[in-house]
């Protein structure tokens, strides 16, 4: 079973496609903890916030799913986008994220590309032109870890499509 961790900026259809993917490949995904955990939020978040997000996306990433026969599991984001996130909003990031990226066992990234509209949420902070500059941030970071990725672009079913085609080559379905 392959890990597979969709990532992007804000609004870049990272739910949707697990949605699809775990439908298509008839498996699970993990969702984004850091949304539902901010929605819940009485409060602005804070760094204690986001590195409690950190630690559960970990204990996510970390959990055994061996009991899982099927081909894939995905994860909508993962630490990377947290990692950005400290240094976006705090100019640092607590030393534990980068020892857990280095660590993980994941197999492949799925970066959504900013290509398709940006829609406002009560938790989306990041529109416009920053889109583009997160996104080269993530691409930056997972080039790093030297593991499979695919940049995910296009519209509606073709988005979808371009996914399913580059992990079927990539993992021989």
């Amino acid at each position: 079973m392959k890990k597979i961790i969709i990532s992007g900026p804000e609004s870049t259809g990272k739910t949707e496609i697990c949605r699809k993917l775990s439908l298509h490949y008839n498996t699970v995904f993990i969702p984004e903890y850091a949304r539902s955990y901010i929605e819940n939020l009485k409060k602005k978040y804070t760094y204690k916030d986001v590195e409690h997000i950190a630690k559960q996306q970990i204990e996510l990433l970390q959990k055994d799913y061996t009991n899982h026969k099927e081909n894939f599991i995905f994860f909508d984001t993962g630490l990377i986008i947290t990692k950005i996130w400290f240094q976006e909003v705090y100019g640092k990031f607590p030393k534990f994220i980068e020892n857990e990226l280095k660590s993980i066992k994941i197999d492949a990234y799925l970066l959504c590309y900013p290509d398709i509209e940006w829609l406002p949420d009560k938790v989306r902070e990041n529109g416009g032109e920053k889109r583009i500059i997160l996104f080269n941030k993530y691409l930056e970071e997972i080039k790093k870890t030297t593991l499979k990725y695919f940049i995910i672009k296009g519209e509606g079913d073709a988005r979808f499509q371009n996914a399913v085609r580059y992990l079927d080559s990539a993992y021989c379905l």
